[in-house]
């Protein structure tokens, strides 16, 4: 009887984590929460997304230097060239 408990208890402790790390995985993507709990998973079981996403964030992060006086404006991405 001891061991089923125990088997039991283990069974549903390894389907609350998961669970909880679905969950936790869903929140953060609906929100667009950094990965800072889900990350390491992230890095686990898909490694090209992982490095994907510290690329997008090395790049947000970095600052345009600003121009000279007399450069024209810079173009806006969306903005035909001319």
């Amino acid at each position: 009887m001891a061991a089923l408990l125990a088997l039991t208890a283990t069974v549903l402790l390894f389907g609350a984590v998961l669970g909880g790390l679905g969950w936790v995985a869903r929140r953060q993507r609906g929100r667009r929460i950094s990965g800072a709990v889900a990350g390491p998973f992230e890095e686990l079981w898909h490694p090209a997304a992982h490095r994907a996403r510290i690329e997008i964030r090395v790049q947000d992060e970095r600052v345009q230097p600003p121009g000279e006086p007399g450069d024209p404006p810079a173009r806006q991405p969306d903005e035909p060239p001319g």
